[in-house]
């Protein structure tokens, strides 16, 4: 294990200090397999974080003009984890999500638009308005929702990695989750079935050091959460979740493992959340130079600048790329709000099932 730039959580002060910048390269100095770091990658790595940190921005916008209702949990600074994670997966696979998913859904391949929508309780929406921004799902990209409860998405996930190696072998569940839930009974009993059972189960721990607004070296004594993995004999890895490309060879190492059948893995991503648990949320309990001094390792703006070094990436390229961007959330906005409220008289619908539907395999190759 050889991030050094991590703050030492075993500290006695009472919060964890911001970690310094230092040099940054794209290549991973570990052995194992690496991502193909041609210039179309970097630029869809470049684009998808993008995507992901002005679609939360508008979110913002609209959130504060009263169009967005109820909880909105941003991503801000951890983009780097879900780009990441899913340019190692496969439409086999499938993907379990914690309720800060924006991110998730939209490196998964979940359209803008309807995500939009969703966020904005319309029909349109994937969920139909129904899950808004907590509970985002896709069935077709085999994107298995955000889950409120912290911890919830593990025993599903499971679930699904235990049907998948029975009816879908070669298929990987992901399952997201923060630090917080390692404290959950759910997470130990997971992880103990995962290994017993060799579960095809990537394990993604976003270790953002704060469950809420509780520093992670006030609820663990053991803040080096991959050695957690040890208790049920799993392997385990922890990996800069501010570079795309690092968190990218981890899980691509973690997928090639899982799909020899050999069973699960644990990946720790140490990552960081620049905006606040949520849009309720004071941040009471860090200080403004912590923010700021991660701000420095920003994994947009730390590919972006090595990508301009390095003649990977050009000015007018990158003006390019934003004001495609910005057409793409115009468009996806003005989707969402020409969208439509559900009928009053549909509102008990779905609360029984209308029919049992059958899950065809073949579906998704």
């Amino acid at each position: 294990m050889s991030d050094t730039t991590w703050p030492d959580e075993r500290r006695a002060a009472p919060k964890p200090s911001g970690a310094p910048s230092g040099g940054w390269t794209p290549y991973p100095a570990d052995g194992g397999p690496k991502p193909h770091l041609d210039r179309a990658h970097l630029h869809r790595l470049y684009r998808e974080m993008l995507r992901i940190r002005r679609f939360e921005a508008r979110c913002v916008e609209l959130y504060q003009a009263q169009k967005i209702r109820g909880f909105l949990h941003l991503y801000d600074g951890e983009e780097a984890v879900a780009v990441g994670v899913m340019a190692a997966l496969e439409p086999r696979d499938a993907v379990v999500a914690t309720y800060r998913e924006h991110g998730q859904a939209l490196a998964r391949g979940v359209p803008m638009a309807p995500l939009m929508a969703e966020m904005l309780g319309k029909v349109e929406g994937c969920c139909r308005g129904r899950g808004g921004s907590m509970h985002l799902f896709d069935r077709s990209r085999r994107f298995y929702g955000g889950n409120a409860i912290v911890g919830g998405g593990l025993p599903l996930a499971a679930g699904i990695a235990l049907a998948d190696q029975r009816l879908r072998p070669g298929a990987v569940t992901a399952c997201f989750f923060g630090e917080g839930a390692v404290g959950e009974g759910a997470f130990h009993e997971t992880m103990n079935l995962a290994e017993l059972w060799r579960l095809p189960l990537l394990f993604v721990c976003e270790n953002n050091l704060y469950a809420m607004g509780v520093p992670l070296a006030n609820s663990d004594a053991e803040t080096d959460l991959w050695r957690k993995a040890a208790a049920y004999r799993m392997p385990a890895e922890r990996v800069d979740g501010m570079d795309p490309v690092q968190v990218e060879a981890a899980a691509r190492r973690a997928v090639a493992r899982i799909r020899a059948g050999v069973g699960p893995f644990f990946l720790e991503v140490r990552t960081y959340r620049f905006r606040a648990h949520s849009m309720f949320d004071t941040q009471a309990y860090r200080s403004r130079d912590e923010i700021d001094n991660w701000r420095h390792r920003d994994p947009l703006e730390r590919l972006r600048s090595w990508m301009l070094a390095n003649h990977q990436l050009s000015d007018a390229e990158v003006t390019a790329i934003d004001q495609e961007v910005a057409r793409e959330i115009d468009a996806a906005v003005a989707f969402a709000e020409a969208g439509t409220l559900e009928p009053v008289e549909d509102l008990e619908r779905f609360v029984l099932m209308d029919a049992v539907v059958q899950d065809d395999v073949r579906e998704v190759p």
